[in-house]
């Protein structure tokens, strides 16, 4: 059921279903009402690279407006399983971080959870972690990893990481030993928007680039999986 046809279907019929179609009319209504207001309000805090678009990110970019729709299962199904198992984590695309971290990431953030931040916020983005064929990217070997910091935390330092070469993350989780660093900058002042230059070689065909962005205003970590495909 979609939000903006309803109205159209709830204009025929004869008489004694007007009522019916009145209560279910106003039902959709309000559920479109409430996820509109839910979009809105989370959009204003902490941020996600958006370029190449994390997971959940880029399911929200596609499927935002029509999160109801049923075509989204063979169309984008690694989305649609995420928006079913909970779509507050494309409606808070922005909020996948873990407090607390002090910089040991592997002790805070399993081997197979890596996408989830270690299933933070109380399992919100565990769907993130599930392994299949994520909607990717294209980029070469030299491409900039685009951060949007709403909140303006700035950042103490941002990791970039790129799974190895013949790990192939649409067949198996990801571990810690399936990341090569490939860029480990210095302090960000804080901003909205963040570029970071990558350099790399060797790598072909499907990947994950896992970006750790390490904020300024207090021990806030995030864990942001970008699904790309090196050309």
């Amino acid at each position: 059921m979609y939000c903006h046809d309803r109205n159209k279907r709830a204009r025929g019929g004869a008489r004694p279903r007007r009522l019916s179609h009145f209560v279910s009319l106003l039902s959709v209504a309000l559920f479109c009402l409430v996820a509109s207001v839910t979009s809105a309000g989370t959009a204003s805090a902490h941020g996600s690279v958006i370029d190449p678009a994390s997971r959940n990110y880029g399911c929200w970019q596609r499927w935002g407006s029509d999160f109801q729709n049923p075509a989204m299962a063979q169309l984008d199904p690694m989305c649609w399983q995420a928006w079913q198992a909970d779509p507050n984590a494309m409606w808070n695309w922005n909020g996948l971080y873990r407090n607390g971290s002090a910089g040991n990431f592997p002790a805070a953030v399993p081997d197979g959870q890596l996408c989830s931040g270690g299933r933070t916020e109380g399992g919100r983005y565990n769907s993130l972690d599930t392994v299949g064929a994520w909607k990717t990217t294209d980029i070469r070997g030299n491409f900039t990893v685009k951060l949007y910091d709403q909140a303006t935390h700035g950042a103490d330092y941002f990791l970039v990481y790129v799974s190895r070469q013949g790990v192939d993350p649409s067949k198996q989780a990801l571990k810690w030993s399936d990341m090569q660093l490939v860029k480990r900058t210095d302090r960000y002042a804080p901003s909205q928007n963040y570029n970071i230059d990558v350099s790399t070689s060797g790598y072909s065909g499907r990947h994950v680039v896992y970006t750790i962005w390490q904020a300024s205003h207090m021990d806030q970590t995030y864990f942001l999986c970008s699904d790309v495909n090196f050309v």
